[in-house]
Protein backbone atom coordinates (compact mmCIF):
# COMPACT_ATOMS: atom_id res chain seq x y z
CA UNK A 1 0.00 0.00 0.00
CA UNK A 2 1.40 3.18 -1.08
CA UNK A 3 0.17 6.80 0.55
CA UNK A 4 -0.10 9.81 -1.16
CA UNK A 5 0.26 12.67 0.78
CA UNK A 6 -2.94 15.18 0.31
CA UNK A 7 -4.73 17.52 2.35
CA UNK A 8 -5.91 16.85 5.57
CA UNK A 9 -9.38 14.86 5.82
CA UNK A 10 -11.56 15.65 9.23
CA UNK A 11 -12.93 12.68 11.46
CA UNK A 12 -15.43 10.57 9.78
CA UNK A 13 -18.81 11.53 10.70
CA UNK A 14 -21.41 8.69 11.60
CA UNK A 15 -22.99 9.41 8.45
CA UNK A 16 -20.03 9.62 6.67
CA UNK A 17 -20.37 5.74 4.36
CA UNK A 18 -23.96 7.38 3.29
CA UNK A 19 -22.81 10.57 2.36
CA UNK A 20 -19.36 9.18 0.22
CA UNK A 21 -21.93 7.11 -1.51
CA UNK A 22 -24.09 9.54 -2.50
CA UNK A 23 -21.34 11.79 -3.70
CA UNK A 24 -20.12 8.69 -5.65
CA UNK A 25 -23.13 7.55 -6.83
CA UNK A 26 -25.23 4.80 -6.74
CA UNK A 27 -23.27 1.64 -6.71
CA UNK A 28 -24.10 -0.74 -10.03
CA UNK A 29 -26.33 -3.18 -10.12
CA UNK A 30 -26.49 -6.47 -12.46
CA UNK A 31 -26.86 -5.70 -16.15
CA UNK A 32 -29.23 -7.08 -18.30
CA UNK A 33 -29.20 -6.79 -22.19
CA UNK A 34 -31.57 -5.64 -24.24
CA UNK A 35 -32.26 -5.43 -27.73
CA UNK A 36 -34.26 -2.50 -29.75
CA UNK A 37 -33.61 -2.92 -33.28
CA UNK A 38 -29.97 -3.34 -34.30
CA UNK A 39 -29.14 -1.34 -31.04
CA UNK A 40 -28.42 -3.29 -27.73
CA UNK A 41 -28.60 -1.67 -24.59
CA UNK A 42 -26.86 -2.65 -21.43
CA UNK A 43 -29.13 -1.58 -18.34
CA UNK A 44 -28.74 -2.19 -14.91
CA UNK A 45 -31.57 -4.08 -13.71
CA UNK A 46 -33.71 -2.25 -10.07
CA UNK A 47 -35.73 -5.17 -9.39
CA UNK A 48 -36.14 -4.79 -5.45
CA UNK A 49 -38.53 -1.71 -3.90
CA UNK A 50 -35.08 -0.42 -2.71
CA UNK A 51 -33.22 -0.39 -5.67
CA UNK A 52 -36.41 1.16 -7.65
CA UNK A 53 -36.58 3.56 -5.35
CA UNK A 54 -32.65 4.46 -5.44
CA UNK A 55 -32.88 4.00 -9.55
CA UNK A 56 -30.25 7.04 -11.33
CA UNK A 57 -30.20 9.42 -7.98
CA UNK A 58 -27.00 11.14 -7.94
CA UNK A 59 -25.28 9.54 -10.91
CA UNK A 60 -24.04 12.66 -12.88
CA UNK A 61 -23.96 10.49 -15.67
CA UNK A 62 -24.52 7.81 -18.17
CA UNK A 63 -22.35 5.37 -20.45
CA UNK A 64 -22.62 5.33 -23.86
CA UNK A 65 -26.06 2.70 -24.99
CA UNK A 66 -25.98 2.14 -20.58
CA UNK A 67 -29.02 2.52 -18.66
CA UNK A 68 -31.54 1.59 -15.97
CA UNK A 69 -34.50 -1.16 -16.51
CA UNK A 70 -37.05 -1.25 -13.54
CA UNK A 71 -38.55 -4.30 -12.88
CA UNK A 72 -42.02 -4.58 -11.43
CA UNK A 73 -43.93 -7.53 -9.72
CA UNK A 74 -47.17 -6.36 -11.49
CA UNK A 75 -48.55 -4.20 -14.30
CA UNK A 76 -49.34 -0.93 -12.64
CA UNK A 77 -49.42 2.33 -13.65
CA UNK A 78 -46.26 2.94 -12.18
CA UNK A 79 -45.11 6.76 -12.40
CA UNK A 80 -41.71 8.25 -12.25
CA UNK A 81 -39.92 11.42 -11.10
CA UNK A 82 -36.56 13.18 -11.28
CA UNK A 83 -35.62 14.16 -7.51
CA UNK A 84 -32.14 14.22 -6.76
CA UNK A 85 -31.67 12.51 -10.42
CA UNK A 86 -29.04 15.57 -11.92
CA UNK A 87 -28.69 13.97 -15.43
CA UNK A 88 -31.59 14.67 -18.41
CA UNK A 89 -33.37 11.30 -19.01
CA UNK A 90 -35.88 9.83 -21.43
CA UNK A 91 -37.97 6.88 -19.93
CA UNK A 92 -39.97 4.53 -21.79
CA UNK A 93 -42.49 2.72 -20.33
CA UNK A 94 -42.73 -1.05 -21.90
CA UNK A 95 -45.37 -3.91 -21.75
CA UNK A 96 -45.16 -7.26 -20.42
CA UNK A 97 -44.30 -8.69 -24.02
CA UNK A 98 -41.30 -5.87 -24.41
CA UNK A 99 -43.09 -3.53 -26.38
CA UNK A 100 -42.85 0.54 -25.80
CA UNK A 101 -46.27 1.88 -25.04
CA UNK A 102 -44.80 5.89 -24.07
CA UNK A 103 -41.58 7.74 -23.94
CA UNK A 104 -41.27 10.68 -21.69
CA UNK A 105 -38.18 13.31 -21.29
CA UNK A 106 -37.97 14.23 -17.80
CA UNK A 107 -35.91 16.97 -16.55
CA UNK A 108 -33.28 16.86 -14.13
CA UNK A 109 -33.81 17.14 -10.39
CA UNK A 110 -37.69 17.84 -11.35
CA UNK A 111 -40.87 16.28 -9.25
CA UNK A 112 -42.64 16.28 -11.86
CA UNK A 113 -44.36 12.71 -12.16
CA UNK A 114 -44.31 10.59 -15.47
CA UNK A 115 -46.84 8.56 -15.73
CA UNK A 116 -47.53 5.43 -18.20
CA UNK A 117 -50.93 6.00 -20.24
CA UNK A 118 -51.83 2.26 -19.20
CA UNK A 119 -50.49 -0.46 -16.75
CA UNK A 120 -46.87 -1.58 -17.41
CA UNK A 121 -44.59 -3.99 -15.48
CA UNK A 122 -41.26 -1.94 -16.72
CA UNK A 123 -39.80 1.27 -17.12
CA UNK A 124 -36.32 1.69 -18.91
CA UNK A 125 -34.44 5.09 -18.37
CA UNK A 126 -31.53 6.24 -20.85
CA UNK A 127 -29.64 9.60 -21.68
CA UNK A 128 -32.35 12.00 -22.49
CA UNK A 129 -33.14 11.70 -26.41
CA UNK A 130 -31.33 8.25 -27.18
CA UNK A 131 -34.89 6.44 -27.77
CA UNK A 132 -35.29 9.58 -30.52
CA UNK A 133 -31.83 9.42 -32.28
CA UNK A 134 -31.93 5.76 -32.81
CA UNK A 135 -35.63 6.25 -34.17
CA UNK A 136 -37.19 3.80 -31.57
CA UNK A 137 -40.73 5.29 -30.70
CA UNK A 138 -43.74 3.98 -28.69
CA UNK A 139 -44.33 0.45 -30.23
CA UNK A 140 -41.40 -1.09 -31.08
CA UNK A 141 -40.46 -4.37 -29.48
CA UNK A 142 -37.68 -4.98 -27.38
CA UNK A 143 -35.83 -8.46 -26.99
CA UNK A 144 -34.23 -9.95 -24.06
CA UNK A 145 -34.51 -13.28 -23.32
CA UNK A 146 -35.82 -14.44 -19.86
CA UNK A 147 -37.11 -10.79 -19.84
CA UNK A 148 -39.70 -10.46 -22.29
CA UNK A 149 -41.31 -13.18 -24.31
CA UNK A 150 -40.10 -14.06 -27.48
CA UNK A 151 -42.01 -12.39 -30.71
CA UNK A 152 -44.71 -14.59 -32.07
Amino acid sequence: MTLVPGPAVAPARADEPARTARQAGQPRLPEVVLEAGMFRIHAELANTPETRTIGLMHRPALDLNKGMLFAFERAEVHCFWMKNTPLPLSIAFIDDNGQIVSISDMQPLSEDSHCPPSRVRFALEMEQGWFARKGLAPGTRLRAPGLFPPAR
